[in-house]
């Protein structure tokens, strides 16, 4: 008999719920709100002559809680134009905080301005 019921209850459930509005996302035509400190995929920025603004610091990757960055620093010479010799940003860890952004060198203003 309690089965019965239990089967009852759950048609129930089935019957209420058939009746309700259904909750559609509209996505492709429609994007849903983006939070405001959401900044995206990571990647490196680059001057007009290709030279990549990461001076190889490794702030971000102190800063980071997930330990999501790894960056190697190197030294620019003539004939190899790199700032950094190595720079892993793991997506699939990172919380998209913005503690590697805040605390970036090369997005500061230099001193004097």
């Amino acid at each position: 008999m309690a089965r019965l019921l239990d089967a009852v209850a759950g048609f129930g459930v089935t019957l209420g719920s058939m009746f309700k509005k259904t909750v559609t996302e509209e996505y492709p035509e429609k994007p849903g709100p983006v939070a405001p400190r959401y900044h995206g995929r990571h990647q490196l920025n680059r001057y007009p002559d290709g030279l990549e603004k990461c001076i190889g610091c490794e702030l971000c990757a102190w800063a980071c809680p997930a330990d999501a960055i790894y960056v190697e620093g190197a030294d620019n010479t003539e004939e190899a134009r790199y700032s950094p010799a190595s720079v892993t940003a793991g997506c699939t860890r990172s919380t998209t905080c913005g503690a590697s952004v805040a605390v970036c060198a090369s997005r500061r203003a230099p001193p004097g301005r």
